[in-house]
């Protein structure tokens, strides 16, 4: 397998972290070019000197100080996107912030490892199409879509008669109505099976995460919207499979380790050893399974509608969901208004069908606004 060159962009996050172990054991396959991140300076720094890094991009310009081969802000990321040599780009930038990188990156001729689901929740038409255009391959390292895409190589993808997409349903899947009403940020970021971040984990508690994937699984896959199925299943052992038109079911199953589905993503189309755990077979698994609860939980049923309705309306969905996360992690809000403002939001907007780069741009802007209490 070639030497691969990578920039890993959110390397301070659980995804950019989880990357430099993958690629910490492996340093005869990867090198590390450049990354970038958020707030977390000083992991930064620590990142850049243990990989050799030759690049590296911060949001704050405060923290810049003119260092040489240092970038600062979104501008910075696509310039270093632009001078970059590498030949894979993770994506792990959180939010709407993650589009322009990803379709920099594509035009320079860069592979993606995708782990920034609102890529193709804003924009997955336009991406595939540029995609194609660029002659590159996204390859999804989002657990379920990546379970999908690895169950996919025992058919075709016409041969497709509906996917799995399993949901551990999240900290309150048994909690009833009322109770939902006192949900406190400390038990939403609690989640029983994944460590992630913040928003994302708050996402999972309200399903909105698993609409997300909804219409990323859309788009990386070319299914219609009756042809995704999500299922509940709490052990999160099954990541997600296909169902093929002769009725055989092929998933991908495995412990609870994002690592797995990054590995994969940047040595596709090989696999390599790992010291990774394994499924203990003989430790009483149990598997359940249930119908996800669209009354109770309201996110995942907007983001359906959502992608039915197409156009726009899923840019509104994301901007809409991330104001109000935001303004429930900052204890504004209740648990329970992060849904009454996503519908909110998306009852205002008249959808725009087949929009280009700066109706998507303006329209995350104006949900935004609209989206602020």
């Amino acid at each position: 397998m070639k030497k691969k060159k990578i920039l890993v962009l959110g390397s301070t996050g659980s995804i950019g972290t989880q990357t430099l172990d993958v690629v910490s054991k492996n340093p005869d396959l990867f090198e590390i070019e450049g990354i970038a991140c958020n707030g977390n300076l000083e992991l930064a720094k620590k990142q850049a000197n243990d990989f050799g890094v030759k690049m590296v991009a911060i949001a704050s310009k405060e923290k810049y100080n003119g260092q040489k081969n240092w970038f600062w802000g979104d501008e910075g990321i696509l310039e270093m996107i632009e001078k970059s040599e590498a030949d894979l780009v993770v994506m792990a930038i959180s939010g709407a912030k993650s589009l322009l990188p990803t379709l920099k990156a594509i035009e320079k001729g860069k592979d993606i490892a995708l782990a920034s689901k609102e890529v193709m929740v804003l924009a997955g038409e336009m991406v595939n199409k540029k995609v194609a255009e660029n002659k590159v391959k996204l390859m999804p390292v989002d657990s379920e879509h990546s379970a999908i895409w690895q169950s996919l190589r025992s058919g075709k993808s016409e041969e497709i008669e509906k996917i799995i997409l399993t949901c551990s349903g999240g900290p309150f899947r048994n909690l009833d109505k009322k109770e939902l009403e006192k949900v406190t940020v400390e038990q939403a970021l609690n989640h029983p099976n994944w460590t992630m971040g913040k928003r994302i984990t708050t996402d999972c508690a309200t399903l909105m995460n698993k609409g997300l994937e909804f219409i990323e699984a859309k788009w990386l896959f070319g299914l219609r919207d009756d042809q995704i199925q999500v299922v509940i299943h709490p052990q999160s052992l099954i990541h997600s499979g296909i169902q093929f038109r002769d009725g055989s079911i092929i998933a991908q199953i495995g412990d609870k380790d994002m690592r797995v589905a990054i590995q994969y993503a940047i040595t596709y189309p090989d696999r390599i050893k790992n010291d990774l755990k394994r499924i203990d077979w003989w430790s009483g698994l149990k598997m359940d399974f249930d119908k996800p609860d669209l009354e109770k939980f309201p996110c995942l049923g907007y983001a359906m509608e959502a992608s039915k309705a197409g156009g726009t309306m899923p840019v509104v969905l994301n901007a809409a969901d991330e104001v109000a996360v935001s303004l429930f992690l900052e204890k504004k809000i209740k648990f329970i208004d992060i849904p009454k403002i996503v519908g909110r939001v998306m009852s205002k907007h008249k959808v725009i069908i087949n929009p280009n780069l700066n109706q998507i741009l303006e329209t995350d802007t104006w949900a935004r606004e609209e989206a602020k209490i």
